[in-house]
C-alpha cells in the first residue's frame, strides 16, 4: 500500500499519475492511516512516500519503484524494476530526495507541500 501526504498538491497530483500509468496498487493518505500499525510515524509519512509490504515499509525512490511495479502494463512495471534496482540507486535515490525536498515546487503543488526534511 502507498502511503502519500494527501495535503500535498504534487502528492496529489503524482498519484494521479501513477494511476493513469495502470497501478493498482491500495493507496491512503497518511493523515487517515494507522501509520503505528503500519511501523511509520507521522513526520516519517510526510516526510516521503512510502510503500508498506508484508516485510516492512519502503521509502522514496523504493516505494515509487513499488508503485510502478502494481502497473498493469509491462513497460511501466519494467520501469519499476529500473527505479528499484541497484544499478539506478546511485541515481534514484538523490533523485527522488532532490524532488522530495522540492515538491512544493512541483507541478501541482502549493505551500502546504513545504517540508522540513532530513539531508
Amino acid at each position: 500500500m502507498l502511503i502519500y501526504d494527501q495535503d500535498c498538491g504534487f502528492c496529489q497530483w503524482s498519484l494521479r499519475w501513477a494511476l493513469r500509468l495502470g497501478a493498482t496498487c491500495d493507496h491512503q493518505p497518511a493523515q487517515t492511516a494507522d501509520l503505528p500499525a503500519l511501523g511509520l510515524s507521522l513526520d516519517e509519512a510526510l516526510e516521503a512516500a512510502w510503500f508498506v509490504t508484508p516485510s516492512g515499509p519502503l521509502r522514496g525512490h523504493e516505494a515509487i519503484a513499488q508503485v510502478l511495479l502494481s502497473s498493469r502494463w509491462w513497460p511501466v512495471r519494467m520501469g519499476g524494476r529500473l527505479v528499484g534496482s541497484r544499478v539506478a540507486r546511485p541515481v534514484a535515490a538523490p533523485a527522488y530526495a532532490w524532488v522530495a525536498r522540492n515538491r512544493h515546487r512541483m507541478p501541482g503543488a502549493s505551500e502546504s507541500c513545504r517540508v522540513n526534511h532530513p539531508s
